[in-house]
This record gives structure tokens, sequence and C-alpha cells, in this order.
């Protein structure tokens, strides 16, 4: 498919602008259509994301026809929250990577889908059917995987426009305040610091200013419970940055307990599959009724043994006190 368009304003970056202007495409599709030479600016192929369009620019999209998917379904257990024919959300264990990558060709969380859902295949990527959004390997929680192309653009729209909420406990390190909110003895807060890749290790993400690379994000955040040196977060998430809410809770001083990135120097003496990090709730648009869902996953039972071990150590310091 052919999409022609003509800049009819003073325009944007070209990735920018083209995802203002095409609802039906994602910002990181059209980047990767970009990269891949299947646009065109005035003729001419244009394989650079940040160039500025102009009034009267004429841009010509080429989508390509999905590949067949060579994947192979696998029959991985699946804890499913909420599912009917247009979506499926699953409460992802820790160790389970979403899609392939290398280093984790199989035994991924797509390939358990492929094997659950007969007709996955082909909607919104080869090697990532279905996704609309990701969780780390060792994030635990709520996770919305589309059944077709319209509940894909559907839900990636959503998160695009912030309607979608996903919000998320986790344990830090520490008890974060906020001087704002000391007079109603709230602690709670937001952070609106840039991510992008770490410069010195390709393996991490950190805060990067915008002119360097980094990209906006924004975490919300929460003290629920404090226990002893450590806390109860609620995190919402108003952007989606790989390792959002790791690489801002590490920055200000408070990580996310078991963290092996970003909190590798601290020890809690409880053994942890990753970090204590879990997608607790997500709330969505159903694509086609227009529902409201509401799916909350269950804690996964180390970060349950966790809080209650602190929780107990807790209030034998307070006795001892």
């Amino acid at each position: 498919m052919t999409i022609n368009i003509t800049v009819q304003d003073q325009g944007d970056r070209l990735d920018r602008w083209l995802s203002d202007n095409l609802a039906d495409l994602s910002r990181s599709h059209l980047q990767k259509l970009i990269e891949q030479g299947n646009i065109t600016l005035n003729n001419e192929i244009c394989t650079n994301k940040k160039i500025k369009v102009k009034l009267g620019d004429n841009l010509q999209i080429f989508i390509p026809v999905p590949q067949q998917l060579e994947l192979e379904p696998e029959a991985i257990t699946l804890d499913i929250l909420y599912e009917d024919d247009s979506l499926i959300i699953i409460n992802k264990p820790a160790g389970l990577v979403v899609h392939p990558a290398p280093g984790h060709e199989t035994g991924t969380l797509v390939h358990g889908l492929l094997y659950h859902c007969s007709n996955l295949a082909g909607i919104g990527g080869v090697k990532r059917p279905g996704i609309v959004h990701r969780l780390d390997k060792d994030t635990t929680g709520a996770i919305v995987v589309a059944k077709t192309d319209f509940a894909h653009q559907h839900l990636q729209a959503q998160l695009k426009s912030k309607t979608a909420r996903r919000e998320y406990l986790g344990v830090v390190y520490g008890v974060p305040t906020n001087k704002l909110e000391e007079a109603e003895n709230i602690a709670q807060g937001t952070i609106n610091l840039p991510i992008g890749r770490n410069p010195t290790d390709r393996k991490k993400m950190a805060v990067v200013p915008l002119e360097k690379g980094g990209r906006e994000a924004m975490t919300h955040w929460q003290v629920l419970e404090r226990l002893g040196n450590y806390s109860l977060m609620e995190f919402r998430l108003e952007t989606g940055r790989t390792h959002q809410i790791r690489v801002h809770s590490g920055y200000i001083g408070h990580p996310i307990v078991g963290d092996p990135l970003y909190s590798s120097n601290h020890s809690i003496g409880v053994n942890l599959s990753g970090q204590a990090l879990h997608a607790y709730q997500l709330i969505l648009e159903h694509p086609v009724t227009g529902e409201i869902i509401q799916a909350i996953a269950p804690l996964p039972s180390e970060l349950t043994k966790l809080l209650t071990i602190l929780r107990q150590k807790n209030q034998l310091n307070n006795r001892q006190i």
C-alpha cells in the first residue's frame, strides 16, 4: 500500500509530522519505514527521520505487505487476565521475554501467544505480532496484546494519547520525599526527565538531554507504605520508554530493589528473580465496544514474600525503638 500526502503547514521533523498526520501508524512504525527507505520526500528516498519537512513538500509512504511469520508456536503456559476476539491481557511472569530478540529467539511470550491465538500472525509486525507495549524480561504484570489490526492501532493510539493507564507497584531503597508536599504529609511527585541510551554502556538506559538524543519521559510516583529503609511505591507512566521506571527511580537515588542494572550495589537478603517491579493495573478502552477494561494482575509470590519480610523487620525495629 502506498500513501501520498502533501505538507500543508510549516511542518516539523519528518517522523513527528507523519505521526501527527497519520493516526493509523505509530511513530515507531513510521521511524522503521523511514530507516528502511520506504518513504520518499519530493521523489527522493529519505532515511533521515529528523529532517524538517516544509510547506508544499510531497511525501510518499510505502507500507510493505506483512512478511510471512517464521516463528514457531510454543506451548507456553499463559496467565490470562482477560480475553475476547479483539485482545488478550496476560499476567507476565518474571523471566519471560516479550518478543524475540538476539539471545532470545525462542521461548518468548510471542511464541506462547502464537500457540494460543491461531490468528495472531501478521498483526503489527513479523517479530512482534500483536504486541502493543512491552515489559522488561524480569518485570511482572499486565500486558495487553491485540488480536486484530484495528485493535492494534486503537490500543497504540490510546497509549500515545495517554487515555490508557499503566500503573505499577515497586519496592525501592530509601524513602522518597517531595518538599513541595511536606505540609500535607503526602509523599508523591512527578519525574519529568528525558531518557536515552547510556553513552558509556549500551546495555543500559540513562537520563539524557533531549538535544543529545534523549526522549521525553514522565513518571508519576507515590509512596504507599514506608518499610524502614525501603518503600512500597506506586508508579504511573505518561510515556513508555525502555527501563523508564527503573532509570527514573535510580536517578533520584531510590533504585528498584533487586534491579541488576540500576541497583547492583545494593543487597536486601532476599533472593529475587529480578527487580521488585510489577505492572499491577492496566486500564484501557475496548477498541470495539468502548467499554473500559480494568485488568488487575495479582502480585507474584516473590514480591509478596519480600513485602512480608520487610513489614516484619519494620515492626520489629519499631518495637525495639
